[in-house]
């Protein structure tokens, strides 16, 4: 095989595996945001729902700060199974592939690097491990004024974005300006 090959391959291939690492390092990192959210419920209407809702998802009010109108909702977020896999073999096909590369690179004792691919389940430990933790949202209502014979209410909540996402279409929240 060419010279040339062999080495650019095997940069190319490291490349790759800086890049699995770090993928697999970003999914357990904290995706936590601060919104403000518009309604046109009124504050204590609101606050029901908000208390319904993060209840039907397994939080519990942890804080409450009444004359700031906050409250901090706490629950464990549970890894997911499926993404635990798919690190794994996402892990599995990059060390796979690196050990190809060396096994190539240093022939007489190139069986060696293809055990690499057993180092592959660390990356769903590793998932598993940091992604299951407890999250906590934090919320605050403001009253919006009044505008007519409508109420609105304005809430400023601190969450993770998947979740900030799943509670605006629920509650029909809409982005305040």
């Amino acid at each position: 095989m060419n010279t040339a090959v062999l080495p650019s391959t095997f940069v190319l291939t490291l490349l790759l595996a800086v890049g699995l690492f770090f993928f697999i390092k970003a999914s357990v990192k904290d995706r936590t945001e601060q919104v403000k959210l518009s309604s046109q419920k009124a504050e204590e209407s609101l606050l029901t729902d908000l208390q319904q809702y993060f209840s039907d998802r397994a939080y519990r009010v942890a804080a409450v700060d009444a004359p700031n109108h906050q409250v901090t909702f706490e629950g464990f977020v549970r890894p997911s199974w499926f993404l635990a896999i798919f690190l794994t073999l996402l892990s599995a096909g990059g060390t796979l592939c690196l050990g190809l590369v060396l096994a190539m690179l240093v022939a007489q004792h190139g069986e060696i690097f293809l055990g690499l691919v057993l180092l592959s389940p660390l990356a769903g430990i590793f998932y598993w491990k940091k992604a299951g933790r407890s999250e906590q949202v934090s919320l605050k209502l403001e009253s919006a004024g009044e505008s007519g014979n409508q109420t609105g209410s304005l809430v400023i909540v601190r969450a993770h974005r998947d979740e900030l996402a799943a509670m605006q279409k629920a509650l029909d929240l809409k982005p305040a300006g």
